[in-house]
Parts: C-alpha cells; sequence; structure tokens
C-alpha cells in the first residue's frame, strides 16, 4: 500500500464512520457569540468559562506588554526566551496555589507530555482513569513506563492495581473535572490510596482552576489535597492559552534539565504573560463571575432535567447531553444551529464508541436569556 493509498483508505474510514472532522472558520471572536458562514450564533462550544478573554484589564495588560517586550519571545526560556514577566507569573502562580515552583509551558498537551516523558522510566508504572485527557495517556502509552488504566473515578479500582506490586515508582494520573463527561474526581481519597502506595498523584484541573475554589485555586484547593503535580492550563477560564506545572523545588530543577518539551519550545511570548497576570487578578477577584457561572449551571440543568437526551450528572460548566450514535448528533446540532446556537457533536475516536453526545460548555458571559434561548430549542426538537 502507498502512502496516498493509506490516507485515502483512512480518510474513508473516517468517512464511513461519521467521525470525519472538519474546521469551522470563526469570522467573530470566541466570547459568548461567534460568526460563521456570516451568520452570528450564541456560543456554547467555547472554554471561556469566565469571559476573560474579552477581558479589558486583560486586554489592555496584553497591549502594554507588547509594546514593552515585543508580540514574540524570541526563543527557549533556556536561551533568551525566559523574560520578566514569566518569572513574576511563576512566583504568582506558585504563591497562588501554594506550591514551591511553577514552570510555564506553552499548552497543557506540552506540560503533560514533558511530565510523562521526563519523570517516568522503565520499571515504573502509571496508573490512570481511562477518561484523562488525551494528552495523558498518549504520553503514557509513549513512554517506558507499564500503563494501567482504572475504571472512571473509582477508587476501588486503583486499588486493585496499587495492591500489585511494581519495581519502580507508581505515578497515578486523573482529571479535577473531566473535559467530556464535566464530573469532578474523588481527589482526597485518591490520594490517599496513593500516597500509601508509596507513589505521586498529577492531577490536570485544566477545567477547575479559575471556576473552583477559594479565590478560584481548583479542584484540589476544594477538595483539600496538594498533589505532587498540579497542572493548570489557561485556555479554560484564564481566557488565553499555555500552562503551568506546579510542583516542589527539585522536581522543577529536573523539569528544568531533562523535559524536551520545554527545552526545545519557543517560550510564551512576554505579552501574554502579562495579560495572564491579569487574568491571575481577575480570578483571584472574580467571586462574581464565578457565582454567574453557577447561575447559569443551576438553570440550565433545572431546565434540562426532563430532556429525553441523557443529561450528565456534572455540577460544572460542561454539561454533556447523551445522544448515543454519531449520525443522531450531527442531526441534532444541526437542528440547533439553525436556530441560531452553536454546539458541537463530540464523537469517537475523542469519546468511547456509541456515546456520541453535546458537549454544552457555559460561562459567565451568557446571559439568563441565552440559556433560555438554547432550552427551548432542546425541548422543541425533543418532542
Amino acid at each position: 500500500m502507498s502512502w496516498q493509498q493509506k490516507i485515502e483508505q483512512s480518510l474513508q474510514q473516517r468517512h464511513a464512520a461519521v467521525t470525519y472532522r472538519t474546521r469551522q472558520l470563526n469570522q467573530g471572536s470566541t466570547g459568548r457569540c461567534l460568526r460563521i458562514d456570516n451568520q452570528s450564533y450564541i456560543n456554547f462550544s467555547s472554554n471561556d468559562y469566565l469571559g476573560l478573554s474579552h477581558d479589558k484589564s486583560v486586554i489592555a495588560a496584553w497591549r502594554k506588554g507588547s509594546r514593552c517586550y515585543g508580540v514574540g519571545s524570541g526563543g527557549s526560556g533556556h536561551i533568551t526566551g525566559y523574560m520578566q514577566p514569566h518569572a513574576e507569573l511563576e512566583q504568582q502562580l506558585a504563591d497562588w496555589l501554594a506550591y514551591p515552583r511553577a514552570l510555564l509551558f506553552i499548552s497543557g498537551y506540552a506540560a503533560n507530555q514533558a511530565l510523562l516523558a521526563s519523570l517516568t522510566a522503565a520499571g515504573d508504572r502509571i496508573l490512570a482513569d481511562r477518561l484523562s485527557h488525551a494528552s495523558l495517556l498518549e504520553a503514557a502509552v509513549n513512554s517506558a513506563a507499564q500503563l494501567r488504566r482504572f475504571h472512571h473515578n473509582q477508587p476501588d479500582a486503583l486499588q486493585r492495581l496499587l495492591d500489585k506490586p511494581c519495581d519502580g515508582q507508581t505515578l497515578v494520573i486523573t482529571e479535577g473535572i473531566f473535559s467530556m463527561d464535566g464530573d469532578s474526581a474523588p481527589l482526597s481519597q485518591l490520594q490517599a490510596q496513593t500516597i500509601a502506595a508509596g507513589g505521586w498523584l498529577l492531577v490536570d484541573d485544566a477545567h477547575g482552576i479559575g471556576t473552583r475554589g477559594e479565590q478560584g485555586r481548583g479542584s484540589c484547593w476544594q477538595q483539600k489535597i496538594k498533589p505532587e503535580l498540579l497542572v493548570i492550563t489557561f485556555g479554560k477560564a484564564f481566557g488565553l492559552s499555555g500552562a503551568a506545572v506546579l510542583c516542589q523545588h527539585e522536581v522543577a530543577e529536573y523539569l528544568l534539565q531533562f523535559a524536551r518539551h520545554l527545552i526545545y519550545s519557543t517560550a510564551m511570548p512576554p505579552a501574554q504573560a502579562c495579560a495572564l497576570q491579569a487574568a491571575l487578578i481577575r480570578i483571584q477577584q472574580g467571586d462574581d463571575l464565578r457565582d454567574r457561572l453557577q447561575q447559569r449551571i443551576k438553570q440550565f440543568r433545572h431546565g434540562a432535567a426532563n430532556l429525553s437526551l441523557g443529561l450528565g450528572r456534572s455540577d460544572s460548566a460542561i454539561q454533556p447531553l447523551w445522544v448515543g450514535d454519531n449520525q443522531s448528533a450531527l442531526e441534532l446540532v444541526h437542528n440547533l444551529r439553525k436556530r441560531g446556537l452553536w454546539l458541537t457533536a463530540i464523537r469517537p475516536p475523542t469519546v468511547p464508541l456509541n456515546t456520541a453526545r453535546l458537549r454544552i460548555t457555559l460561562s459567565a458571559a451568557h446571559q439568563a436569556s441565552d440559556i433560555d434561548d438554547l432550552l427551548e430549542a432542546l425541548n422543541a426538537i425533543d418532542r
């Protein structure tokens, strides 16, 4: 089989399974509304949970940073790309989350890949919740360690794996809030089990940071734990992009020596680090935004309770509606878009087979009338 035949066969298989992905050109912004094919939609597919991508103080900080430092970092942080805004942001994040150190990464994907690639070796084992993010599972598969997955949010299943002998180190992986189901991990119990087994816990709190806990400190703070490795990302509640790893001083120094995704990537623009500092302040002072988000979540769940579609057990900004087969999910999305509502059908391989769903994401930027419009449309289609 030639390269061309291999590619064509793979594309045909995606089409046949109704899992073919396409991109849509957004002609507007990523806020409460977007514009595609010259039509405006209310946006229910954005991870901008607090609406900070359009916050005036965040935008002003980026502009000021670009005037002072330019629009790029010019290189890896190990060469010339590590600047004062980066150092300040790392210290602010560490102080906020009560860790000795924070290290910036260009994305959450890169941070997760870097951690597993640099920390684990042959003889080690990685025990991961089976619904952990693709960046974690892919990195685990590609690592030299042995990967075993435990049933989603089931500490007993984890314990059975922990009880088995291991010659090397044990790393347990989970998320604070799961990206496709919107539910939360039992972090306190998972940490207690991991400590008892002599392992380390890695929590990816991409969807909890900013929206949960005192001052938005996230899922771990809310559940009163401090994992050895905490990954937070800036593409959700922060309204920007990038990520950070919170850890002990020695771990940070180790990553600076051995994490190739950190060493060989151009550092984030210093102007972006300036904007992230402003976003952090807004999050710390953002009880109003978190309260508004919770109001929208309660409003949606109350109105969607009687839908025949399967409403997930989520109290987060991520509200999945299970449809089942791929074609039905696409048809439902099509009907909602005709009503001016932008939603996305999530299909395999992103989620398991026969669990296609609408992944509805809510934001503090949404108005109560937006939720009413969505519920009215869902109820009309559900009849």
